[in-house]
């Protein structure tokens, strides 16, 4: 049974790839003719989008890898920008 969910309980939902990795925060969500284009996600302090972006506040995830909304939102392992530990 599919379930609908108010864009207002989206924000401030915690985002988590399909491998279980804390990516961050909801934001804000990106409307475009009354559809969901993106979701814009903040790096908080303990996030692994934190450790990958350094500075920058967030990203910007395209609605078309976001894998499931509930409790929390899940989103594609593709949406993770690049890291190699190597690097730091």
């Amino acid at each position: 049974m599919l379930k609908m969910k108010k864009i207002s309980e989206t924000y401030d939902m915690r985002v988590f790839t399909d491998t279980g990795d804390y990516f961050g925060d909801v934001e804000e969500v990106i409307l475009t003719s009354n559809k969901v284009f993106g979701w814009r996600v903040k790096a908080t302090k303990n996030s692994f989008l934190n450790k990958v972006l350094g500075s920058a506040k967030g990203v910007i995830v395209p609605h078309q890898l976001v894998k499931s909304i509930g409790d929390i939102l899940i989103i594609n392992r593709s949406a993770v920008p690049s890291y190699s530990p190597e690097e730091e």
